[in-house]
């Protein structure tokens, strides 16, 4: 049943009422769907039904046939089509080729920024005309202010949802033949015209007769699963062709299938609200993250109902807590649950007028594993350390290299790359600096790239590219670390715990300044508006209290182990070094007393004041490298005393101690009783450590 609007008498600005709007008779029994052709001839309004109508030529049979993404299937239906075929590569070649040309000559005539904006928006145009698949390609670049030239982007951020919109009457149409009921009883009001268009769809604002919630009703574009269909055909074909002649490592195909096969998920409008629902259920309950809720019983493969949020685009307001806030929903998406929106391009991302980060369409989602999640994080955690061997075999882990590459050249390679982005720290990492550097690296050691991957580095790059649009500045991985930090430090799994014993250790020698780096940047993973500040401006009495928070938290057992073990080494080297120094007061004790203290116990003694340091919240100005002091074989180690006077010189006074005893009242319970029972604990190991030093001494 086809609506036609008469006069507004809505409360909303840009809805309709159906007490004002005249119908046609209302039918019972909908006609049996036709060729695709029939529904899109009818909204010939738009510029792709317009250039590209002819590609909606199929039968209804050919066309139900496509509702699924089978290269077999889409390859039988087009090879019976050879001249519809011919036509799209001439359109798409002819359309490219002028395109380029146009931008040649602006070249020679040496008039290139002057045509920036006409080539822009004429490429743009070329994207519309061509369709669904070209605008999701633009869209994917479409965030990137640091790659895409001002001009471009400000076109392409139009496709995002200012496509022109297709009949309303098809739409109409559509949704009364898809529910089965007319437009009267499903909704009180609708708008007359879509409020938002995209290229797989368009959006109304309706409210619903039965309950009268405000909803947002999303119509399927006709036509476009037969042109997203050849021209994936056409895109595989090419990937084949170019991998063949560039000797590409990575299965190009495999890439436009993984995307395709998306993109089909996505044109599902079920499999979009099953979507939405998971990802409420999982995302729905953080800080400030909203998700609209989903109506099934509205919903079908071709029209979706779910609820109203208002809001703007996060990319056009500077709400730079927000996208505080999409890091750490990204961070439970991808590290913790595994579940992620694939596509969050600026037109899905809403600040809500509550100040809330929204998140909308949820067609294309992605799947990530829990050895895929350890993997990433310990990577993460080797290309900020710098341990690029690590970092070499991770690549393998996450199926970026062979396992038969040559790991030494590899390691070689990667520290050559990545050596000077890292020395700046990791909050000032972007991932165009890791990207940009690696092309050569890629090509050489045959690097893949898996399916699964550029959708990760998409849904965290979409990311930074909306933050450096309002501060150049931003680096998302900067502020993913503290997360990584955070999970590693208190995750359970296996391999994450013996991933972090072998970055905190290296030839059985403790690197404390690598805990301290970990702990240090874990306080940062806050999401709340008051302390979204770097830890660095915040006082020593809440950095310790973090800290012990921490630690003593069940979470922390693992970590609490580690530093109740350094402790009773760092005591056991304590004692040791009293034990020479009194000695070495005693005259002629060189005849009689032998020297007990060895290079590691040395060791162990910086440590020690490193972690009393560390725990006092202090932090002691000169480098406490254990590298670049290495204990000196002198047969006299009473040289190195001034190790324990400075150990002993820590706590000055009582007063060193009193805010320490202050945190300590204002911990839990759970985390008091905890502290109680790390003397005895601290105690046994002393005792154990003295047992073997004596065994050793007797017997070896």
């Amino acid at each position: 049943m086809l609506l036609h609007p008469v006069l507004s008498l809505s409360p909303f600005p840009s809805l309709i009422s159906n007490r004002s709007l005249r119908f046609r008779p209302r039918r019972r029994h909908f006609a049996p769907r036709r060729a695709v052709q029939c529904a899109a001839a009818a909204s010939g309004g738009d510029e792709f039904t317009a250039k590209s109508g002819y590609l909606f030529e199929l039968s209804a049979t050919e066309a139900d046939s496509l509702a699924e993404y089978r290269i077999p299937k889409i390859a039988a239906i087009y090879g019976r089509k050879p001249l519809l075929v011919a036509r799209r590569l001439v359109q798409t070649g002819l359309a490219f080729g002028k395109w380029f040309g146009l931008r040649y000559i602006d070249t020679l005539l040496d008039r290139s920024e002057t045509m920036f904006q006409v080539r822009a928006a004429e490429l743009r145009k070329i994207l519309v005309e061509l369709g669904p698949a070209y605008i999701k390609i633009a869209q994917a670049i479409s965030s990137r202010a640091d790659l895409i030239p001002p001009s471009y982007l400000d076109e392409l951020s139009l496709l995002q949802d200012r496509i022109n919109p297709f009949s309303s009457e098809v739409a109409f149409s559509m949704i009364e033949q898809e529910l089965g009921l007319s437009l009267v009883e499903l909704f009180s009001e609708i708008s007359p015209e879509p409020v938002a268009a995209a290229s797989l769809g368009q959006v109304y604002q309706a409210r619903l007769r039965k309950s009268g919630q405000v909803v947002a009703v999303k119509v399927q574009r006709p036509g476009v699963q037969a042109a997203i269909s050849l021209d994936i055909l056409i895109l595989r074909v090419m990937a084949g062709l170019v991998r063949r002649a560039g000797k590409f490592n990575t299965d190009l195909q495999a890439l436009v299938d993984e995307w395709a096969s998306s993109l089909f998920r996505e044109m599902d409008y079920n499999n979009e609200a099953s979507n939405g629902i998971k990802f409420r259920n999982l995302y729905g309950s953080i800080q400030d993250v909203v998700v609209p809720l989903m109506y099934m019983e509205y919903t079908t493969r071709k029209v979706l109902v779910m609820e109203w949020i208002e809001g703007k685009k996060l990319s056009e307001v500077k709400d730079l807590y927000l996208i505080e806030v999409g890091v750490y929903c990204s961070f439970n998406q991808l590290l913790e649950c595994g579940f992620y929106h694939a596509d969050p391009h600026p037109g899905n991302l809403l600040r809500t007028y509550d100040g809330k980060l929204a998140y909308l369409d949820f067609g294309m989602t992605g799947e990530f594993t829990q050895e895929l999640r350890d993997g990433f994080m310990e990577a993460c955690l080797h290309l900020v350390n710098r341990d690029f061997d690590a970092l070499a075999k991770d690549f393998v882990t996450l199926g970026l290299l062979p396992a038969t590459a040559d790991k030494e050249a590899v390691t070689k390679a990667l520290t050559g790359v990545f050596q000077n982005a890292v020395a700046k720290g990791v909050r000032n990492i972007s991932f165009g600096d890791l990207l940009g550097n690696l092309g050569t690296t890629m090509y050489k050691f045959k690097f893949r790239i898996p399916s699964y991957f550029s959708l990760v580095i998409r849904s965290l790059a979409v990311l930074e590219g909306i933050a450096i649009s309002f501060n150049p500045e931003y680096k998302v991985l900067g502020s993913t670390y503290p997360w990584i930090a955070r999970k590693v430090l208190t995750d359970g799994s296996p391999q994450l715990k013996s991933s972090l014993e072998n970055l905190l250790y290296k030839d059985g020698v403790f690197r404390i300044d690598r805990l301290e780096s970990l702990l240090v940047e874990s306080l940062r993973a806050k999401t709340e508006k008051a302390i979204v500040k770097q830890v660095e401006g915040t006082d020593s009495r809440m950095v310790m209290k973090e800290i012990l928070s921490f630690t003593l938290a069940e979470k922390g057992e693992f970590v609490r182990e580690i530093i109740v073990q350094e402790f009773a080494k760092g005591l056991d080297a304590l004692g040791l070094a009293t034990l020479e120094t009194a000695a070495a007061r005693v005259p002629f004790s060189g005849f009689f007393y032998s020297p007990v203290l060895t290079d590691e116990d040395i060791t162990n003694l910086r440590t020690f004041q490193r972690l009393m340091l560390l725990l006092l919240g202090a932090r002691r100005k000169e480098e406490f490298n254990t590298g670049s002091r290495q204990a000196r074989p002198d047969k006299n180690q009473i040289l190195y005393m001034e190790e324990l006077s400075s150990v002993l010189n820590q706590v000055e006074s009582v007063q060193d101690i009193l805010p320490v005893l202050s945190i300590i009242l204002e911990l839990p319970p759970e985390s008091q009783q905890q502290l109680l029972q790390l003397p005895a604990n601290l105690i046994r190991q002393l005792i154990s450590r003295a047992a073997a030093r004596t065994v050793r001494r007797v017997f070896l």
